[in-house]
């Protein structure tokens, strides 16, 4: 008897992406495919002007204009929606609203009579209670970009994408997040996909870790990360997947950018 296996969560296939410049076409990204499964992490890593933040714009909707074909739960993803969640390298809060308010501010549906429980959930989630009045500007960085997780989780996406969330931190507040998005991811169980140019942080984050070849961005090498979790960074296990993340990413010789992406 034949077997019927569900469709994978997202699907990427012959993913192509050209920009139109001043002096003709820029090619960002080249023949993707990819498969992700519910609930899985997963981190992308390559150098800069690979097209890896392009992609995840792709995937959330905001780029329209490609080659190709994604489908998130079998469904073809052609605009944006509440089933992603977008999370930038800035916190990109409303300086004028309190935390409470630029959470609301994600808040499309669910009835008035929800919308109180749910903004106070997620300000919970990320522990910010206590902070609900507060502004922006009296916030530490990585107390605003937890902010800005709640304001992405808020509307329940099935997947939640992170543009190099945590590239503007310091390194000290940096490892602090890691762990709170780690902590979210386990405790929400929804699919995560990490952009980052932190080799640590792809290994330490990710089931898998994708590696980008330079424009136009190819899919090298996918590292699977076989080891559970907290994960100690010092481990020889831990060192032998740096090293070998390390040898394809620096594999090949990288040419100068004129043009990035």
């Amino acid at each position: 008897m034949n077997t019927v296996q569900e469709p994978a969560h997202l699907t990427i296939q012959q993913l192509t992406k050209t920009f139109k410049v001043k002096d003709g076409d820029v090619a960002a990204l080249k023949d993707i495919n990819l498969t992700v499964r519910e609930g899985e992490f997963i981190s992308i890593v390559g150098s800069s002007g690979c097209g890896k933040s392009t992609m995840l714009r792709i995937i959330a909707g905001l780029e329209t204009q490609f080659e190709g074909i994604l489908r998130l739960g079998g469904q073809p993803i052609a605009e944006p929606g509440l089933d992603r969640g977008f999370v930038f390298q800035e916190h990109r809060l409303l300086p004028w609203l309190t935390v409470r308010e630029n959470v609301a501010f994600g808040l499309l549906t669910n009835p008035k009579e929800d919308q109180d429980k749910l903004i106070q959930e997620h300000i919970d989630l990320v522990e910010l209670k206590g902070f609900e009045k507060a502004y922006p500007h009296q916030l530490s960085g990585g107390m605003a970009q937890r902010a800005a997780i709640a304001r992405a989780l808020v509307n329940r996406p099935q997947v939640l994408l992170l543009d190099e969330p945590f590239g503007a931190l310091d390194a000290l507040t940096k490892i602090q997040m890691q762990e709170e998005i780690l902590r979210i991811w386990q405790l929400e169980k929804m699919t995560m996909i990490l952009v980052t140019h932190d080799i640590d942080e792809a290994i330490y984050l990710g089931d898998r870790v994708v590696i980008m070849s330079s424009r136009p961005g190819r899919i090298k090498k996918i590292v699977p990360v076989e080891m559970g979790r907290p994960r100690d960074r010092n481990s020889s296990h831990f060192n032998q997947i740096r090293k070998t993340v390390y040898s394809e990413f620096f594999s090949e010789q990288e040419q100068p950018f004129v043009y990035s992406i």
